[in-house]
């Protein structure tokens, strides 16, 4: 079972503002970027809707539109940076669950290592009405709730 993942981005030009910072909407692709690293990882896919790409036609057919998004912003990323991303699952209910995400600044380099920014993602998982074209709240997969856990307090703490 998993409860973090961490991901490595390059700041690119296209991500930053005039300044060569990275513009505060950036965070939250990147965000959105590495949670679907996070799902890849664990065999899952964000967006089972397409038989021709899913290998598992038997996977469960759910979505994960965002009810919640925020982010807390500390430092700026600058253009060529690498930033980590580090995904946490601060909390998993019924049919939501919710991330914690930490951009480190310098990751390769423990002297200089430094939060830029967190962040936080809640997500619900919904299944499709092909007739009505409509989202609907569903439990979470147990092929999904099996392959997660939620984070121990410490990490989320630190």
């Amino acid at each position: 079972m998993s409860h973090r993942f961490l991901y490595r981005r390059r700041v690119e030009f296209a991500d930053t503002d005039v300044a060569g910072i990275m513009h505060f909407s950036n965070f939250f692709r990147f965000m959105e970027v590495t949670e679907h690293a996070f799902y890849r990882e664990l065999g899952l896919s964000v967006h089972p809707f397409n038989d021709e790409i899913s290998d598992d036609k038997d996977s469960p057919k759910v979505g994960w539109p965002r009810v919640h998004a925020s982010a807390d912003y500390r430092m700026p990323l600058k253009f060529e940076e690498e930033v980590e991303i580090e995904l946490l699952i601060e909390e998993i209910r019924t049919k939501t669950i919710c991330y914690f995400f930490r951009f480190w600044k310098h990751p390769d380099e423990p002297e200089k290592k430094c939060l830029a920014a967190t962040g936080r993602f809640t997500v619900v998982c919904v299944s499709f009405d092909t007739e009505t074209r409509r989202m609907k709240g569903v439990a979470i997969p147990d092929e999904v709730r099996d392959k997660i856990e939620t984070a121990p307090p410490e990490l989320l703490n630190s």
